[in-house]
């Protein structure tokens, strides 16, 4: 397609997912997830991460059902739809070091692109500096795809390849279920705050089946809007937020403001650089961190790669005080996410095609 050829933006399955995915967000606080974080893939990969003990921040520990569920929906709707296909092999290690760089982001903005727009339509303001960069983030990587960009192609795998991660994530719904005593549990803090635990798998499962259906993704919606004038994507991220904001309003869940937001940080600065180091990583990688799981549902293993690495990312995130608190961003954070961003720009410009 053109850029600027003429595109319907209507798609009845975009939309209901973002309509659906906007309101469930909403939901999940009123069921017992912490405020402004009924969904945030980073934040609950974060707390995934310290549940295995990967980190040791005693109040961001618990495995949480969501992320099982958009893995397992996807790897359902893909099988059901005959569009499961075990592929891999591009670029691995620098995948795994995109999606840790991802995650740091992430982490220094305290959210995903998905809790940037809860973040806004729960009222908090400072999730219009984490837009802004998340936006600027993603042109950057424009640029790098119109000269050529692309790490180097994936390859048929067989079949038990791309069957791994979801395993693995009947494995983690196994340990969340049983609770041995090598497992961590927040005791308080946001990794105490959570649905029930079908409840949260339930919604994981039916976002991560409409996810998987409508190719649904943040980073996408805004790179496909600069690069070819395509809204097509992006109807469903202006739908999360509308949807969130209707049920944070009725729910009394609205609170407008840049002071007093939960889990979230009045460091502009930090807040615009830690997004667009994810819009610029997820444009590297294809996808955004909620993209990135689907297409591991998919048996995309490059995606269980990338998802391997903001696993890591995580842990070495809370490890070595990279990730921001409700006080702000730490020193450590803000020289990793100007390292992240550089490099970042160094691989967008060595895997240029001639």
């Amino acid at each position: 397609m053109k850029k600027g050829a003429s595109v319907s933006w209507f798609s009845p399955v975009i939309m209901i997912t973002g309509l659906v995915a906007g309101v469930l967000g909403a939901l999940l606080v009123k069921w017992g997830n912490p405020a402004n974080m009924g969904i945030c893939v980073a934040c609950f990969v974060r707390d995934i991460a310290g549940g295995i003990g990967l980190h040791s921040a005693a109040v961001v520990q618990y495995i949480r059902p969501e992320i099982i569920g958009f893995v397992l929906g996807a790897f359902l709707s893909a099988g059901f739809t005959n569009e499961f296909k075990a592929q891999g092999g591009s670029s691995p290690v620098l995948r795994f070091l995109l999606g840790a760089l991802m995650m740091i982001g992430a982490l220094m903005f305290l959210g995903c692109p998905l809790r940037m727009v809860l973040r806004l339509a729960g009222g908090d303001l400072n999730a219009v500096l984490g837009l802004a960069g998340f936006i600027a983030g993603i042109a950057i990587g424009v640029v790098f795809l119109k000269s050529g960009f692309v790490l180097s192609r994936a390859y048929p795998l067989a079949r038990i390849n791309g069957w791994v991660m979801p395993l693995a994530m009947v494995g983690l719904l196994a340990l969340v279920m049983v609770k041995p005593g090598f497992i961590f549990f927040s005791k308080q803090g946001p990794g105490s705050q959570h649905a029930a635990l079908l409840v949260s798998l339930g919604v994981g499962l039916l976002v991560g089946v409409l996810a998987q259906r409508s190719r649904f993704c943040f980073a996408a919606g805004v790179r496909d809007k600069i690069l070819l004038n395509n809204s097509h994507l992006l109807v469903g991220f202006v739908l999360v937020f509308i949807a969130a904001l209707l049920a944070n309003v009725a729910l009394k869940q609205f609170h407008l403001g840049f002071a007093n937001q939960p889990v979230a940080h009045t460091s502009h600065v930090w807040n615009f650089l830690g997004l667009l180091l994810v819009g610029l990583s997820a444009v590297l990688l294809g996808g955004c961190p909620l993209r990135q799981l689907i297409l591991t549902g998919e048996g995309n293993t490059d995606s269980g790669i990338t998802f391997l690495g903001m696993l890591a990312g995580a842990g070495f995130a809370h490890n070595f005080l990279l990730a921001s608190s409700p006080k702000g961003p730490t020193l450590n954070g803000q020289i990793a996410v100007i390292a992240g961003i550089i490099f970042c720009l160094i691989i967008g410009y060595a895997n240029r095609e001639e």
